[in-house]
Formats: structure tokens, C-alpha cells, sequence
């Protein structure tokens, strides 16, 4: 996991100012509000933390990435770093009742991580790495792909919860990357989402499945939300669907692709009332924006925040 460049930026971080700037615009700022927690509602998001136990966040950061997470009844983390130093220095801000779980490192000395709050809702049994079978990798194909499917690059991380009587499954994935426009890279990128869609539709289809409400959420590394773009197809050929999207926030913080996302299995867009993606990157340390210099505060961003944004969706339970 490669750092990004430490920006030459240096400011003293008021993490009181910066989270009452958050607060401000989630709750007044058109088409940003989120709601809060309650017994009748779940609280899902994903966010991909840029190179978390790596680039050298301070504390108040921390404190200003936790508020975020803090937001949330159960968030998908990608990107945390073999070194878990930075996912315990997050955990430390955040109240006692949210937990964790995470994987070992796999590609690129990744692990995915899982905090949710505990009084809310109950860790299962089922969890694993997902990991297709030597002998079943011949039915990862696509129509006019010459790449062999080999295996993911960074295995996906499956949790399953239960709060009140719903049962659900989440799939923690962060697909692989690889050169944006090469041919063989968005070959092997759209094979690894066809197949968690393929496992996920075989799941929700066995008698013995643990249960049909399957998520899947993370860096699908999607530039576009829409038929056509290979990695999206490939997402709902077995039955994923993908909420409409009712804004233009992007969930990178340069605005211009849909790379985060949460797909559901069918049967649960129903259960949504609201969702979106909190652009925290227009909140937050506004003294370094400069019309003329937007890369001044991007660059401080993407390293002590993130280059991505938090996608989310309230579902009622």
C-alpha cells in the first residue's frame, strides 16, 4: 500500500471546529443529511480510508474520521493496512460500543475491517474470506473476455448481522484496480465482481443458505453506474441491483467516478428510505480552498481524511 505524498500543508487541526462543520453540513446543507440511528431503522456505509495505518494522520484526524463512522450503525472499511495502527487509533475515538472485526492482509498487504455498533446489532456466526474453489474457477467467465480468471486479488470479507429479527449478509470487497483503460485490467476487474454475484446468487438460491439478504458494498473501482460500463454489468448478472442514484456527489473526492458502492440482492430495495454519499471534503478545512488551487486542499485531504467518500443507505427493519 503505497502512500500518498505527505502534502507540504501544515495546519494546526481544531478537531471540535471541524466536527461541528460536519455536523452543520450533514444536517443543513441540501442533499446531505443523514439520519440518526433509531430502532425502527439500519444504517449501512462503506468508505474506503486512503492507505489507513500508513500515512501518518494525527490525532485529531482520527477524531474527525470517527465522527463520520460514528454516523453509522455498521460500516465496511477498505484499504486498512496490514499495520493496524491506524484502526486502533481510530477505534480509540469512538465510543465503547462500536467493535470490530477484521481479515488478515491479503493483495496488497490489505485487510478489510468491519465496525459496527454492538448495542444494535448481533455479530453471527457466518464469517469468512470468500474464495472460489480450484475446480470452480472455469465458470468465472464473461462474453468476449480473453483474461483467466484466477482468483481475487484481495479476497472479500464476508460478516453476516442480525438486529431485531433481520438477518443480513454484507460482502466487504475491494476489486482489483490495475491500469484504468487497459483491457486486460477491466477484464479481470469485472471478472472478480461477477464472481461475488455469482456466489451471492448461488447462496441466496441453496436450501441451505444462511440468509437471502446479501449485501454487497466497497471499492468496486466502477467508474460508471450505468449499462455498458463492464463492471457494473458484470454486478447485476446475477440479480444485484443498484438504488437509483438521486444525486451527482461522486465518492471520490475529485468528483468524477462512482468507484464506492452498496448492491443489493432482490427483494431489499424495498426496505430502503434513504441513501446517498456525504462529500465530508466540502465541509472541513475550508481555510486551504482556493478556486485557483483546489489541489491544495485535495492533496491535504487525501492524506489525512481520504480520496474517497462515504456511500450509505438507511434501510428500515
Amino acid at each position: 500500500m503505497p502512500a500518498f505524498p505527505k502534502p507540504d500543508t501544515l495546519i494546526k487541526v481544531d478537531a471540535l471546529k471541524e466536527i461541528k462543520n460536519l455536523n452543520d453540513y450533514k444536517n443543513k446543507k441540501t442533499g446531505r443529511f443523514i439520519p440518526k440511528s433509531i430502532s425502527d431503522n439500519l444504517l449501512i456505509a462503506t468508505w474506503n480510508i486512503a492507505n489507513l495505518g500508513v500515512q501518518k494522520r494525527e490525532t485529531g484526524h482520527y477524531k474527525i474520521i470517527s465522527e463520520i463512522i460514528s454516523w453509522f450503525d455498521v460500516i465496511a472499511l477498505q484499504e486498512v493496512n496490514d499495520n493496524t495502527e491506524g484502526l486502533m487509533k481510530l477505534l480509540k475515538q469512538l465510543d465503547k460500543k462500536f467493535k470490530y472485526i477484521f481479515t488478515d492482509p491479503s493483495g496488497n498487504n490489505e485487510r478489510m475491517a468491519i465496525i459496527y455498533n454492538s448495542q444494535k446489532l448481533k455479530l453471527l456466526e457466518k464469517i469468512g474470506e470468500i474464495a472460489i474453489a480450484a475446480e470452480d474457477l472455469k465458470n468465472i467467465t464473461l462474453p468476449n473476455f480473453t483474461y483467466e480468471f484466477k482468483g481475487f486479488s484481495r479476497s472479500p470479507f464476508l460478516t453476516t448481522f442480525k438486529t431485531k429479527k433481520f438477518v443480513f449478509a454484507l460482502i466487504n470487497v475491494h476489486l482489483y484496480f490495475g491500469d484504468e483503460n487497459e483491457s486486460i485490467s477491466i477484464q479481470r476487474r469485472s471478472l472478480e465482481t461477477y464472481a461475488i454475484a455469482r456466489w451471492a446468487d448461488l447462496r441466496r438460491k441453496s436450501k441451505y443458505a444462511f440468509t437471502q439478504n446479501i449485501l454487497a458494498l466497497g471499492d468496486f473501482n466502477m467508474p460508471k453506474v450505468e449499462k455498458g460500463d463492464p463492471v457494473y454489468d458484470a454486478l447485476i448478472s446475477r440479480g444485484f441491483e443498484m438504488p437509483e442514484h438521486t444525486s451527482k456527489i461522486f465518492s471520490n473526492i475529485s468528483n468524477d467516478k462512482n468507484y464506492d458502492q452498496i448492491a443489493f440482492m432482490p427483494g431489499m430495495k424495498k426496505m430502503i428510505l434513504s441513501g446517498g454519499v456525504f462529500d465530508f471534503d466540502g465541509a472541513i478545512f475550508t481555510e486551504l480552498w482556493d478556486e485557483n488551487k483546489p489541489l491544495i486542499l485535495r492533496n491535504y485531504l487525501r492524506y489525512y481524511i481520504s480520496d474517497h467518500r462515504p456511500r450509505w443507505y438507511e434501510l428500515h427493519i
